[in-house]
């Protein structure tokens, strides 16, 4: 069932999205080559808690960490490790999520470390563009349709493939609700937007292929190609006057 949310709900809903963007910006400073996946899970776990919230992904479904954190090839889901070890040139997903006030918060960047090669520097510039249109279609009266066509129309016209196992998702009191938000579809079609909504639009980018699969420890997902992928993501409010990014500082 989608739920529409009030002002109140909205206003911690901000909150719960300020505490999440601050977590990720302040990783994205300090991640560096050299550090393991687990001392970036560390930095989003401290960041967040430090703000009286709670991270929203850890225990959920049982996953252990507080972040999810995929690394090159790995598309989403990824767990931390203090035996995976982030080397330069590597292109790193750090999903974060925080839970302050009843609501849920849920935001996504794939970042550089160091100097990497131009074929990831296209990759991420193309997936977050793809973000962006996606969230200017989210305006009230449209379609689900409409974000997903904007999504996989920019990224297939630069030959990319686009993830459709994995969607993003409606947000509020549970960390995934109604509705489903998939990355690909056609204009026109699907759920209408109304003004209240809260959805998170989280476009999940293969370097080549469609084609995903979850390795035996039930949670990482790669790519069946082994190329890279990459993953952005932003929670937004539909209203009257256009979609709003409640994932900000």
């Amino acid at each position: 069932m989608v739920t529409i949310k009030c002002a109140s709900d909205i206003e911690k809903m901000r909150e719960a999205g300020k505490i999440a963007a601050n977590a990720l910006l302040v990783c994205g400073e300090k991640i560096r080559a050299g550090m393991t996946t687990k001392d970036v899970d560390k930095i989003i776990h401290d960041e967040v808690t430090k703000h009286g919230a709670k991270p929203s992904f850890l225990g959920y479904g049982g996953f252990p960490g507080s972040a999810c954190v995929s690394v090159n090839n790995e598309v989403i889901h990824g767990i931390p490790s203090p035996k995976r070890r982030i080397q330069e040139g590597d292109i790193v997903s750090v999903d974060v999520g925080a839970f302050y006030k009843g609501f849920h918060s849920d935001t996504c960047r794939t970042f550089a470390v160091g100097e990497i090669f131009e074929n990831a520097k296209q990759l991420l510039k193309v997936t977050e563009e793809s973000l962006y249109l996606g969230i200017q279609a989210a305006t009230v009266h449209a379609r689900l349709g409409d974000i997903g066509f904007a999504v996989e129309q920019h990224c297939r016209s630069h030959g990319y493939g686009v993830v459709q196992n994995f969607c993003g998702h409606g947000i509020g009191r549970e960390l995934h609700e109604d509705p489903e938000v998939p990355n690909h579809g056609r204009a026109g079609r699907g759920m209408r937007l109304v003004e209240g909504m809260t959805i998170c639009i989280e476009p999940m980018i293969n370097e080549k292929d469609d084609g995903v699969h979850i390795l035996p420890d039930g949670w990482t997902v790669l790519t069946d190609s082994g190329l890279l992928s990459a993953h952005f993501e932003h929670e937004i409010l539909i209203t009257d006057n256009g979609p709003v990014i409640l994932t900000k500082i």
